[in-house]
Formats: structure tokens, C-alpha cells, sequence
């Protein structure tokens, strides 16, 4: 397949994003290089592997869900049972379904803000509150790490993924940890509800609400 990117002249400004876009190889499939991460130990697949063709740019970007403000962000609409804990100004919940890994929570700020526009009292919060759900996450016990993660791509509502890896199965470590939970047999739904429950529990005690009727699933 014939790539279609466009040749300009970027002499006066090299790192323009006009330039960038012009030496990929849309249109085509990119190599796989032979140091890259699916030769990594932690890669969870092995054998042949194709990359996919690369599509060329959508812009402007389609907006994400909730880019509008509260009014559209089904986040902002959701109630506080939905979620494992609360208070004036965060928000924790558990992942959409249970997976193979120990557990998957998400912290978003009650308010309608992305990580750019997070006022500054939040931003101050916000490290102690990732420490706080790191400590509830490794109570539960057999836990190596927990990772974070913040992509948003999907919603404009900032949402942070906090990621257990099993301790002892290092094979996980590392950024291929999220594809590890689509391989792995995923827990029973019961196991997985107590652990929210767990979690939510330790949260509570350190302040803010675990909800008495609460939804053990949910982005």
C-alpha cells in the first residue's frame, strides 16, 4: 500500500506538527522493530505480529465525552452510590468489570476538570489522595505495585487509573501491565465485589463516605 503522507517544506521550523505528520507512513504498515516492546519479556503475546496500517489524522479531533462541560459528562451525572468513596472533592470507583488482576480503581475529581484546567487547591490534593488510594489498594494484601495511569482520550471528566499488579509475578511489571487484563481469567464477580469493598473501607477510614448502597463497577 502506497503511504500517502505529503511532502512539505519545514526548513523554517522543523517541529512544526505539519512536518511531523508528513514523515510518518500513513497509509502503510510500520515495521515492527525488533527491540520494541513486543520482544519485551513482560509483552503478554508472542508469536507473528502485524502492525495495523496507520490510519491518517482526524482533525480537528472529535470531541471526547463531556467536552461540552457537566452538562454533557455522564461523570458528572452520576450519582455518589455509584461509587467505592467519596467526599467534598474526590471521587473513587471501581473498573467497568472484574479482571484478572488483583484490582482497578479510577479517582476523578467531583468537579468537571481535566488535569490542564485542575484548579490549584485540587492539583495540592491530588498527590496525598493518589498516596491515599495507593495505601487502600495495597491493603488488601499480595500486591508488588500499583501502577498509575492517566490517558483521557475517551472523557474530558480527568479520571486516574490506579493498577494492581499481583506481587511475586513480575512477568506483569511494567507498562504492559493493562493488556495483562484482558488475558488473565478474570476474578469471580463476589471476589471482586469484596475487594471493592475493601478498599472502599480503608478509604473511609482515613475520611469521606463509602457509600452504603454502592455499585462495585464503573468508569
Amino acid at each position: 500500500m502506497t503511504g500517502s503522507a505529503v511532502v512539505i517544506n519545514d526548513s523554517a521550523d522543523p517541529a512544526n506538527p505539519d512536518a511531523y505528520l508528513a514523515r510518518l507512513p500513513i497509509g502503510e504498515r510500520p515495521a515492527v522493530p525488533t527491540d520494541g516492546a513486543p520482544f519485551w519479556d513482560i509483552f503478554p503475546y508472542e508469536g507473528e505480529l502485524t502492525v495495523r496500517v496507520l490510519q491518517s489524522p482526524v482533525l480537528p479531533e472529535p470531541p471526547r465525552h463531556g467536552e461540552d462541560g457537566p452538562e454533557s459528562c455522564g461523570q458528572c451525572a452520576r450519582p455518589d452510590s455509584d461509587f467505592l468513596r467519596t467526599d467534598e472533592h474526590w471521587r473513587l470507583s471501581g473498573a467497568d468489570a472484574p479482571s484478572g488482576l488483583p484490582a482497578t480503581v479510577l479517582l476523578q475529581p467531583r468537579a468537571h476538570h481535566d488535569l490542564l484546567d485542575l484548579p490549584a487547591e485540587l492539583s495540592t490534593r491530588l498527590g496525598p489522595m493518589l498516596q491515599r488510594v495507593e495505601r487502600a489498594v495495597l491493603s488488601l494484601g499480595g500486591i508488588g505495585r500499583v501502577h498509575v495511569n492517566r490517558w483521557g482520550d475517551g472523557g474530558a471528566h480527568l479520571h486516574l487509573w490506579l493498577i494492581a499488579r499481583p506481587e511475586g509475578l513480575t512477568q506483569l511489571r511494567g507498562s504492559t501491565l493493562p493488556p495483562w487484563m484482558d488475558v488473565l481469567p478474570p476474578l469471580p464477580a463476589g471476589v471482586w465485589a469484596e475487594r471493592a469493598r475493601r478498599i472502599a473501607a480503608a478509604m473511609a477510614a482515613g475520611g469521606g463516605t463509602a457509600p452504603a448502597r454502592r455499585a462495585t463497577c464503573g468508569r
